[in-house]
């Protein structure tokens, strides 16, 4: 009995090695097919230098720490996740040049947009040639053009861009006592301004109020003075301004060295977001009432940031890019975070699928939950209005906390009035 028992426990031990063997090399395999399998790329232009390079590069660093999160966790469908992005220079005219070479020469599987409208529109023809999704960064009302049914947007403007993202500066403005009656509006000769100057008319004209100036000026310009002094002339209550980061400067600076008269100013002047203009601007950003996406002052509407922030400002600490991160980083990161959930819900980078799919879902991310309208823009907006205030020295930690921006818009968000006329409320 002994003996036949031993014998029959080395037989089964023998079988069990042979399994654990067969186990181990099928795990083996697999290992190796993936390792083998090559990664899904997923390609863009990126202002890397030039104007809007402070803003590109922050994007990046955002999409970076997205890929190593990705790839630290397995990948998508088994792959490793790889970004294969060239600099577009500030540059709308490389836009074109790069997309091309991104699908016929780098075969990437999926592309995304660089910042900003100026260029997201110039690959839209390429996008909608070869039949692909294309997710995008800070583009206003794009689509409203191109009609494209695998165009999404990641910003939070709402389902209709250009109201929805000039729709802060209104609401404040509705609210002043008396009501204001005359407006002024000006902006860049360039496709972001156009757009947001559209929505600019439209709320006077909901409002009733009597548009004083209307005129645009070369992106080149460099001395604005004269044509804030020509606004002036006109004696409008409220001032809006759709401009990008260097005349953005120009016009706050104009403002301060004219003495600049009227109840309200600002609204869509892109770049008072980050940290470079900040510290530039410092005090003289006191009583400009600016879109934001994020204060300080809300941090409790999201608290899905923090952890996300600090990994971000340790990166850009490193390698010299806007130390803050309040605007473009968490929404280029949500960017990737639709792609990476809508290609494992629908298991493939069919282009056709997964548009499909985006249009159905609602995503959770480091900016909360998107859902996408027919347009591909976002179903509810949720663009914050603020008031800058309390600005003293360019220190850039007092920009860390509660007390620089007071929110006016939306609703939910509101931690205070406007403070006006603008010359008092810039002291």
């Amino acid at each position: 009995m002994v003996s036949l028992f031993a014998s029959s426990r080395r037989g089964w031990c023998r079988l069990i090695a042979v399994f654990a063997v067969a186990i181990g090399v099928g795990f083996a395999d697999l290992t190796t097919a993936q390792a083998q399998q090559p990664p899904i790329k997923f390609g863009f232009g990126m202002s890397l230098t030039g104007p809007l390079a402070g803003n590109g590069k922050a994007a990046l660093i955002s999409m970076q720490i997205w890929a190593e999160d990705v790839n630290a966790a397995g990948g998508i469908l088994g792959r490793k996740v790889e970004l294969v992005f060239y600099d577009d220079q500030g540059n709308a005219s490389t836009i074109p040049g790069i997309y091309s070479k991104l699908l016929d020469v780098d075969k990437v599987d999926m592309i995304v947009s660089g910042f900003g409208t100026n260029f997201v529109a110039p690959a839209m023809p390429i996008a909608m040639q070869r039949k692909m999704t294309f997710m995008t960064l800070f583009g206003v009302d794009v689509n409203s053009k191109f009609k494209y049914d695998r165009y999404f947007a990641i910003v939070p403007a709402g389902p209709e861009p250009a109201i929805g993202w000039t729709k802060g500066f209104f609401d404040a403005a509705e609210t002043l006592q008396p009501a204001a009656k005359t407006v002024a509006i000006v902006g860049a000769d360039a496709e972001y301004p156009a757009v947001v100057l559209d929505g600019a008319r439209a709320h006077a004209k909901r409002l009733g109020l009597k548009v004083v100036y209307d005129k645009t000026y070369p992106p080149n310009t460099v001395d604005y003075s004269p044509i804030l002094r020509a606004i002036q002339a006109t004696n409008p209550e409220l001032i809006y301004v759709a401009s990008y980061p260097p005349d953005t400067a120009g016009m706050v600076r104009a403002a301060n060295e004219i003495g600049l008269k009227t109840r309200m100013f600002g609204g869509g002047m892109v770049g008072l977001q980050f940290a470079a203009l900040r510290t530039q601007l410092g005090p003289l950003l006191n009583g400009i009432v600016n879109y934001e996406v994020y204060a300080p002052d809300v941090r409790d509407h999201f608290p899905f940031l923090d952890g996300f922030l600090a990994r971000y400002q340790e990166r850009a600490a490193k390698e010299g890019v806007d130390p803050l991160g309040y605007f473009l980083p968490p929404y280029a990161y949500a960017m990737m975070q639709v792609l990476e959930k809508s290609i494992k819900e629908t298991g493939t980078l069919d282009q056709a699928k997964l548009a499909d799919h985006m249009h159905k879902s609602e995503f959770e991310t480091f900016v909360g939950k998107v859902r996408f309208g027919k347009n591909g823009e976002w179903a509810r907006p949720r663009m914050l209005a603020v008031q800058y205030g309390g600005i003293a020295g360019n220190d850039l930690d007092q920009w860390r906390k509660p007390g620089r921006m007071t929110v006016l818009s939306p609703f939910d968000y509101i931690t205070g009035g406007v403070r006006e006329p603008f010359q008092d409320a810039r002291k």
